[in-house]
């Protein structure tokens, strides 16, 4: 796979994310992922934990294509509390970086009413290129 991030000099560099990136190779697509485990059970209502349990719940279907997060190109996270995910954004930081660890991927984030489950805080979508 070629990846290569995307950024006009003029523009301030983003913090977390690439403005966009240029890939070649098979695409891959992840459904939103929410933060309940294997057996669709959360294990707990606290948003970073289920940040990292979407993550990982990513990385695991990312594995079925021989994929990894390096793969990744494109992130949509769908947020029910857009306060909660600005005060804790460094700890979501450090988890992002723990499970994913690779900036260059467009990203998109929006605070929505509800997810389909209801203890559900984070959804999280993905394309890769392999």
């Amino acid at each position: 796979m070629d990846k290569q991030a995307l950024q006009p000099a003029h523009w301030a560099r983003p913090k977390g994310y690439a403005n966009g990136v240029a890939a070649t190779g098979r695409q891959v697509f992840v459904a939103g992922m929410i933060g309940w485990d294997a057996q669709a059970v959360f294990q707990t209502d606290d948003l970073v934990a289920q940040v990292r349990q979407a993550l990982n719940n990513v990385v695991e279907v990312l594995a079925e294509a021989q994929a990894t997060p390096q793969h990744i190109t494109r992130m949509t996270w769908y947020l029910t509390n857009k306060h909660e995910y600005l005060t804790r954004a460094r700890e979501i930081g450090v988890v992002f970086r723990d499970v994913i660890g690779d900036f260059q991927i467009a990203m998109t984030a929006v605070q929505v009413v509800a997810l389909m489950e209801d203890r559900a805080q984070v959804e999280i979508e993905v394309t890769a290129v392999v």
